[in-house]
């Protein structure tokens, strides 16, 4: 992950129609789901939501893939977690945030620490 990569996914999450799409992809998980449903879901006409879609896809945060005429997205789960992976290792003292690999569960962790006083 470079800072031009970063940049264009903040850019594209700074949107809030964008932002709602892209955490309802994350809700559905791998197995992604079809345009419509996005737009069902979010009360989204078609061709706005396909032009939040090609701008999410043009930034990294979004992939798609035929399914017979459907075209099926998901959230690009491996370029998300390498953008937080570079904002906790890049952008963030140690005292603060640290990421840490769980070899057993096979995921990363991030630790928040506490910095403010009750």
């Amino acid at each position: 992950m470079d800072i031009k990569e970063a940049l264009a996914a903040f850019d594209s999450l700074s949107q809030d129609t964008r932002l709602r799409v892209f955490r309802l992809l994350v809700e559905y998980g791998e197995p992604g789901a079809p345009a419509g449903a996005l737009s069902e879901a979010l009360h989204i006409p078609h061709n706005t939501l396909s032009f939040h879609l090609s701008h999410m896809s043009h930034a990294g945060l979004v992939v798609s893939r035929r399914d017979g005429r459907s075209v099926i997205y998901s959230a690009n789960f491996e370029f998300f977690s390498g953008l937080i992976r570079y904002m906790v290792k890049d952008c963030c003292r140690v005292e603060f945030a640290s990421i840490r690999d769980d070899k057993k569960r096979k995921c990363s962790i991030i630790e928040l620490s506490h910095c403010c006083e009750p």
